[in-house]
């Protein structure tokens, strides 16, 4: 046997192997999307089985009961603003680190790029008295700086092993036409960070869109502040739960950020490849 037929073997062997891992995953998703479409008493008594009929009823009632708009709305301004957050502060502080390296800035990546490793459970209590001192609780815009904190170390690991990639002499040719750090950064090397930005970007709204945890803890106090994944969780209760409306609800609260990915996944591929390429 060729060494090029043994390699098309190993790599036919290895596809097969992804598709039947992805096939297990996908699975779980493709029953919630069917079951939507089913009334409550089909869900119950088969929830395998292809709906008889297609109950599009259960998407005007579960956007009326759930103040779609609403919801749709507090979910934009919280991952805009942590998104927002998490670049602006990561790429600046991975620039900074990068290009002003001195005998404390192996520590100072070190303490930044540590909370990663701190399990969130281990402080949600804590961080849940310290945001009701602070007045950053029951409020969207309160969540969406939180997701700062929980998102900046990973966001500046990443940026910062990129910014090794970006020689230094662009910054001393900016440098030498009168340009400041601050102009440096905004206008020469962040537009060459673009497909690692697209990477956080997409990594980080996924993230953030279907958090269910800590939006628990801070913002489930009242209806005007839920989050989409927050009201689904209300058609799931101890000793009723509305399936047909519980899956139909969650369709709808991850639908948009499963779209955001597929439109932008290219771009994770890009990133990760430009790091490794220039690396």
């Amino acid at each position: 046997m060729s060494l090029k037929l043994k390699r098309k073997i190993r790599l036919l062997i290895l596809e097969i192997i992804l598709i039947v891992v992805a096939l297990i995953y996908i699975y779980p998703v493709f029953l919630m999307f069917m079951n939507s479409f089913k009334s409550f008493g089909e869900v119950v008594s088969d929830v395998i089985k292809l709906p008889s009929t297609i109950e599009w009823k259960n998407y005007l009632d579960i956007m009326e009961k759930m103040n779609y708009p609403k919801l749709f709305l507090n979910n934009v301004i919280i991952t805009s603003i942590g998104i927002l957050g998490i670049v602006i502060f990561s790429s600046s502080t991975a620039y900074i680190l990068d290009r002003r390296r001195t005998k404390y800035t192996k520590w100072i990546y070190v303490a930044i790029i540590t909370p990663m490793l701190i399990p969130f459970q281990t402080i949600m209590i804590t961080l849940l008295k310290v945001m009701s001192v602070v007045n950053l609780n029951g409020s969207t815009w309160g969540l969406g700086i939180q997701y700062w904190g929980f998102g900046i170390p990973m966001a500046t690991f990443i940026y910062f092993n990129f910014m090794k990639t970006i020689p230094n002499e662009i910054d001393e040719s900016a440098t030498i036409d009168g340009a400041s750090t601050f102009k440096t950064f905004v206008f020469v090397i962040f537009p060459l960070l673009k497909s690692v930005t697209a990477t956080v970007i997409v990594l980080d709204v996924m993230w953030i869109w279907n958090d269910f945890l800590l939006p628990l803890l801070m913002v489930n106090s009242s209806k005007n502040t839920q989050t989409l994944v927050l009201s689904a969780y209300t058609f799931v209760g101890q000793f009723n739960t509305q399936w047909h409306y519980a899956m139909t609800a969650m369709v709808l609260a991850v639908l948009p950020s499963i779209l955001f990915f597929i439109f932008l996944q290219k771009y994770i591929v890009e990133g990760v490849v430009a790091g490794a390429v220039k690396g």
